[in-house]
């Protein structure tokens, strides 16, 4: 999840928890929700001391804890905080923190909560760590928050805070009941994996096989409530040196452009990925992508062309519109 999205779950969090009676407790709580991600500050030691790495030690119930205590005796004197119970800034604090644990872990992105006792990690692949639904639904939790307070009844400004907490939790429910009910379809169907897309409604079921010599990939759509399952599609590529010369086939096209195109988008290289390729005059027109983007009808991944004659590419990175065999 993205920085702003985590401060914003934590205060609604704190605010479900505390009531608008207790400020103080809301805004620690919302404070500690963003602190994980000051790792990226620690980029220069990472380095050298792999815990404190991104999604390191901060991102551990040992160090919210150590930043909850810390927190606990430090907010007394920073500006805003009153003098209060030490021990409910500590909880608040806390809380606060554990939900930014959460929030990674329920993402596609995966945690250690454990460290440095175990390297177990908490991946519950229900969404994805930043997508425009969620940066949409935080930005306007922010700005109406804003504008409310001070300007506006506080009975209003409550009732505003409660019906975002329900949204939230709406939201956090359909994305985890879609996940179960999409393993459910994953395993009647033999998929190995299901990863979740832009889309809070669709997933994809994903089957990959990815060696020195060659990559396979079989993949669906499942769509939440579905009653009829979306077509499965599949392809394989052996991964060939560079050459240069005629390119006779649409699989030639896409076994020579796939070193290329996994060097032009680092991103797409380490998630399920696939592609096509279309004959086009005297050249095969060429599109790799991301299997799990699939937002507004566009996805994300690298296009482009090779010669047929002489086995040219023109290759760039970018986000396209979804080809026909592409996420739906």
């Amino acid at each position: 999840m993205d920085l702003f999205t985590h401060v914003v779950f934590a205060y609604l969090l704190s605010f479900v928890i505390w009531g608008p009676a207790s400020p103080q407790y809301i805004a620690a709580g919302a404070l500690a929700g963003g602190l994980p991600d000051a790792d990226a500050l620690l980029f220069p030691l990472a380095r050298r001391f792999p815990l404190l790495e991104h999604h390191g030690i901060t991102h551990s119930i040992l160090g919210v804890t150590l930043v909850a205590v810390a927190g606990s005796f430090l907010l007394p004197f920073l500006p805003y905080f009153p003098h209060a119970s030490t021990f409910l800034y500590f909880v608040a604090m806390e809380i606060g923190g554990l939900s930014h644990v959460f929030l990674d872990g329920f993402t596609h992105f995966a945690v250690t909560p454990f460290l440095p006792l175990s390297l177990r990690q908490l991946r519950l692949d229900a969404d994805v760590a930043i997508n425009i639904a969620m940066l949409t639904l935080t930005s306007v939790t922010l700005v109406t928050l804003s504008l409310e307070r001070g300007t506006v009844p506080f009975t209003l400004w409550v009732e505003t805070a409660w019906l975002l907490s329900a949204i939230y939790g709406a939201y956090l429910l359909m994305r985890g009941v879609a996940r179960w009910r999409a393993d459910v379809a994953r395993k009647r169907e033999g998929y190995s994996h299901v990863a979740p897309t832009t889309n809070p409604r669709v997933w994809m079921l994903l089957d990959q096989d990815d060696s020195p010599e060659r990559y396979r990939i079989r993949y669906r759509r499942y769509r939440f409530g579905e009653s009829v399952p979306s077509p499965a599609r599949s392809m394989e590529v052996a991964k060939v040196a560079r050459t240069s010369g005629p390119v006779r086939t649409p699989q030639e096209a896409l076994e020579r452009t796939y070193a290329a195109a996994m060097e032009h988008n680092g991103w797409m290289a380490m998630r399920a990925h696939a592609g096509e390729a279309v004959e086009q005059g005297n050249v095969f027109e060429v599109r790799w992508y991301i299997v799990e983007v699939a937002g507004f009808g566009r996805t994300l991944g690298v296009r482009g062309t090779i010669d047929r004659s002489t086995g040219e590419m023109r290759l760039r990175s970018g986000f396209f519109r979804r080809p026909t065999g592409g996420p739906g």
